[in-house]
């Protein structure tokens, strides 16, 4: 009896014992190895989420949405570098009321397939063709490329409503038609792709969004990391001499740690009018990956198949990520996991970890900088920037408080050269008009990692002011902001700015080669 057939009654029985608790609530991890549980699970650990008024010329009516997975992608991963688990849902949620439930999400699937229907590319050997070990037995420079061993395809969804109990409809290609697209391999090297930006290119598709009569972008593929962070720095207890990490002068004087990182990239680019809802011009948004409930692991994989394990029962959520950073440096470690396997409409529960943060504390202990952290308890500060969004800014006309990343639609983008790497906080210090970057929405240029240290600080209180330019009223009160307005001035030593990015869609850069000529 073959492992297939043995396994069988196995999975079945599982199934049944699923069967009734589908619905009950889940308890896993996400986002940037920050959880427990997501370290383990490396393919459907969520890294950054963006979402941003397109600032590509000619594109400004449309917002972007960039999820990006599996972290820390060395570029010589080979010989099966990072392609996507196939038995895993990866969404795009936005809520277009501000309600905290989803109302329309974008569902990726993906499939990997043996070239030579499951046999591999072979060769010849002393009489007897033997399947090749690697995922190329060529040069690659198209999709579909007959020398791709692998071949990588994925479909969407979108679903409006509930994620699983909404109307759903695929995405198609607007040329043709086709609800399957394919995705490009990883950049394994110089010789095996010569030109990754121009190959990556060829798959960018024009597609049709149901229910939606404007033509949307899309792709798929790996990704230079975007995100730019003194890593290692940070996480040894900001091992940073306080007179640098204060010193607006040294932004830029630490090599970003993860320069030499690649994701993997899911990109669509949606005309506004197709995302909102009504008059109300905000929408909230934030990603996730899930796996089956039930995994059972075959004793005997089979020949020509990429996965040796059975997948059932319901979907289980074990990855979130709306707002940058909240599960590394907000949540508590006993909730990182619950976290992430929870909604945005059960989002009170971590409230605390909010309005009475650990991180300015912890931050005094590591600097020994006593007596600086904010006392302005509860900070509704914090809860109006990342909970309900800012008055005049991205707070919609009904907002239940909850983690995501808000977007008024319609700020005007900025153009990439004008843009405040520090967000509206350092336009409003600067004098500058860009109120599109983060905390409205996220754009690849933001510093998130130094606005996140302003604001956990007190500096948006500071830059509320008395003029109340945040529209924070009386959450804030400078005078419960010891650091004052050396909040201001936080910073990790690394600049966000100065990352390579593209100057339009998918806008994160080309990924790193493994490999390049010696």
């Amino acid at each position: 009896m073959t492992a297939r057939f043995r396994a069988a009654p196995v999975v079945a029985a599982l199934l049944a014992a699923f069967a009734g608790i589908a619905t009950a609530p889940t308890t896993f991890a996400s986002s940037h190895r920050e959880a427990p549980f997501i370290t383990t699970a490396p393919k459907v650990d969520g890294t950054d989420f963006y979402m941003f008024r397109s600032y590509e010329p000619g594109r400004d009516g449309y917002v972007t949405m960039i999820a990006n997975y599996q972290p820390l992608q060395h570029p010589y991963g080979g010989p099966n570098y990072f392609k996507m688990d196939p038995n895993a849902l990866y969404e795009i949620h936005i809520d277009n009321n501000g309600d905290a439930r989803e109302d329309l999400t974008f569902q990726f699937r993906f499939e990997n397939k043996l070239a030579n229907n499951g046999n591999g590319i072979t060769l010849s050997i002393g009489g007897k063709d033997v399947a090749i070990p690697l995922t190329q037995a060529g040069q690659i420079t198209a999709p579909g490329s007959a020398a791709s061993n692998v071949g990588e395809s994925y479909s969407v969804t979108v679903v409006r409503g509930d994620r699983r109990s909404g109307q759903r409809a695929a995405v198609t290609n607007a040329s043709g038609g086709s609800a399957t697209f394919l995705k490009p391999a990883d950049n394994i090297g110089t010789k095996t792709i010569p030109d990754y930006a121009a190959y990556a290119g060829q798959h960018i598709y024009t597609v049709n969004v149901p229910g939606c009569n404007m033509p949307a972008k899309l792709f798929v593929g790996q990704r230079k990391d975007a995100f730019a962070v003194n890593l290692g720095t940070i996480f040894d207890l900001v091992n940073a001499p306080l007179a640098v990490i204060t010193n607006p002068a040294l932004i830029g004087a630490a090599p970003n740690t993860i320069d030499d990182s690649n994701v993997t990239t899911m990109a669509v680019e949606v005309h506004k009018s197709c995302l909102t809802a009504g008059n109300d011009p905000v929408i909230g948004g934030w990603t996730t990956a899930s796996l089956r409930q039930a995994r059972l692991l075959d004793p005997t994989p089979r020949s020509g198949h990429q996965t040796a394990d059975f997948n059932a029962g319901a979907w289980v959520q074990v990855s979130r990520l709306g707002m940058p950073l909240v599960n590394e440096v907000v949540i508590g470690l006993k909730d990182k996991d619950k976290f992430n396997g929870s909604r945005p409409t059960g989002d009170g529960q971590f409230a605390d970890y909010v309005t009475n943060p650990t991180l300015p504390k912890l931050l005094e202990i590591a600097l020994n900088i006593p007596g600086t952290s904010p006392t302005n308890f509860p900070r509704l500060d914090l809860v109006t920037t990342f909970l309900t969004g800012i008055p005049g800014v991205n707070k919609p006309a009904s907002a239940t408080a909850s983690e995501m990343l808000r977007l008024n639609t319609n700020i005007e983008p900025v153009p990439f050269a004008q843009q405040n790497r520090l967000g509206i906080v350092g336009a409003i210090l600067a004098g500058q008009p860009d109120r599109a970057g983060y905390p409205n929405g996220r754009r690849p240029k933001d510093d998130v990692v130094d606005i996140s240290l302003v604001a956990v600080m007190g500096g948006l209180c500071m830059a509320n002011g008395n003029n109340n330019a945040l529209g924070f009223g009386t959450e804030c009160n400078p005078g419960k902001v010891p650091l004052g307005a050396t909040a201001f001035t936080l910073h990790d030593a690394v600049d966000q700015a100065v990352v390579p990015l593209l100057p339009g869609f998918p806008y994160l850069f080309t990924p790193i080669p493994g490999a390049g000529a010696l």
